[in-house]
């Protein structure tokens, strides 16, 4: 997946919002959501879009690029009125190009009128129903397993009765992850895979909003009070100001949640599942300490997603810690193409070493993961050229050996220098003095409240939930 990256960044493909206000009208919502997407940028810097319900019509407005980029114009955000609104941003899979068209909310017309459909995650069956359904006659506009789920929803929608029971039939079909959120000419629908893959949450505004999304951050930035996760296997539907839940779906398969949500993906400041993401990625660095001492002057992390595990490496160590890395943050991941620059001119671009703070040293880097190895090589090569004495990588996740297939651009085997090396042989490739990674073993610690409903270590451990 994504070969074409510079850098051997491990993306999550979406992050979802939505607001509903019985009884409100104008620009307010749309304007809400923007901000809910802008605490949501991290999970996806490609595309966005948001969608508003007014009445039985919704208007909406998409492109690639990044949130203020495709909203950069008021009048967008003041020409969308409605009482309910969804918004998405999005990282492209493999299996889906960078597009407009590809871009969520996606809005499509049919029998009962429009619907809106936002969508994070991966359907592993996607492929078999979209031959299915071509055979029936389907014609499709894009090429993402989103409007596979839309077209599996439109179809059972007739005769169903309600939005809620097709999204509810739906669900018995689709097989993966998704976490979805739906706008039906008159309500707001919410679902969740039976495992539960992808995180999805949900509040309440002072003012009786209802407010859905992927993480809590985005909760806070709109100023509303968490309630509770969507429970894997749960449907919620929002109608009229009152909200209902369908729940028969809930505990039917074991909770699998993304364990890579509290390594990476999610914001140090998020809540998921009761467990801070900031407290997850401090335990990892702490874990390294102990396990993986070495003699060393100073701890750097690689930003921004090493920062807190530093911290704790550093805390638990006794090692003072160090930002020996300055980061050009002015340096977007969609602007770059192989064709223009080569991958160590991208890394040098967007990360520089402090030689003031590294020369002579003894340096312990954390970092969150190793993909290809290509870039951490580069990093150590730069951390040498500033001159330090020595490199120790310590990394907060286990080897990545396996691809992943719920919605994370894990690549293929052949691209995975662990599935490929032993630990020494990667040590030896990249360049640095010694290399450890966090154990299989030490990843409950790290999350203490999922130990009893579980999480999902495909990429490390090749034990997929559903194929």
């Amino acid at each position: 997946m994504h070969n074409e990256n510079i850098t051997d960044e491990i993306r999550e493909e979406c992050g979802l919002f939505a607001i509903y206000k019985h009884g409100a009208e104008g620009s307010h919502l749309a304007a809400q959501t923007y901000i809910g997407l802008m605490a949501l940028q991290h999970r996806g810097q490609e595309a966005c879009g948001i969608a508003v319900g007014h009445n039985r019509e919704i208007s909406f407005h998409k492109d690639t690029g990044l949130i203020e980029e495709v909203f950069k114009d008021e009048k967008i955000i003041a020409g969308l009125e409605g009482n309910r609104a969804v918004g998405h941003v999005r990282y492209s899979s493999s299996s889906s190009k960078k597009s407009k068209e590809n871009a969520q909310p996606l809005v499509l017309n049919y029998a009962k009128g429009q619907l809106a459909i936002c969508h994070n995650g991966n359907i592993v069956n996607a492929d078999v129903l979209r031959k299915e359904y071509e055979q029936g006659g389907a014609i499709y506009q894009t090429t993402t397993d989103t409007e596979i789920v839309a077209y599996t929803i439109a179809r059972h929608r007739i005769g169903s009765g309600s939005i809620e029971n097709a999204v509810f039939k739906a669900m018995k079909i689709l097989k993966g992850a998704y976490s979805l959120i739906i706008m039906s000419p008159r309500k707001l629908v919410v679902a969740r895979d039976p495992h539960g893959f992808r995180p999805l949450c949900f509040g309440m505004k002072a003012d009786g909003s209802f407010v859905f999304a992927s993480e809590s951050c985005a909760l806070d930035a709109v100023d509303a009070e968490f309630v509770r996760e969507v429970r894997p296997g749960e449907v919620i539907v929002v109608e009229e100001g009152q909200m209902r839940e369908l729940t028969d779906l809930c505990g039917t398969a074991p909770s699998k949640i993304c364990v890579f949500e509290y390594i990476y993906f999610a914001r140090p400041d998020s809540t998921i599942h009761g467990q801070l993401v900031n407290d997850s990625r401090r335990l990892a660095g702490k874990l390294l300490a102990q396990k993986y001492p070495v003699e060393a002057d100073i701890v750097i992390p690689l930003p921004d997603s090493g920062v807190p595990s530093a911290m704790g490496y550093a805390e638990e160590s006794g090692i003072p810690y160090v930002e020996g890395f300055g980061k050009n943050r002015y340096c977007g991941r969609t602007f770059i193409r192989p064709d223009q620059l080569s991958r160590e001119q991208a890394v040098r671009l967007k990360l520089n070493p402090v030689k003031k703070y590294i020369e002579g040293k003894r340096v312990v880097v954390v970092d969150d993961s190793i993909v290809r190895g290509t870039t951490t090589g580069i990093n150590v090569k730069l951390l040498r050229e500033a001159g330090a004495a020595e490199v120790h990588l310590r990394i907060s996740s286990p080897p990545f050996l396996y691809p992943c297939y719920y919605g994370t651009d894990v690549p293929n085997f052949d691209q995975l220098i662990s599935h490929k090396h032993s630990v020494d042989g990667v040590c030896k490739i990249i360049g640095a003095d010694s290399l450890a990674y966090l154990g299989i073993d030490d990843l409950p610690k790290i999350v203490p409240d999922l130990c009893d409903t579980g999480f999902c270590n495909a990429c490390f451990t090749g034990n997929y939930p559903v194929l």
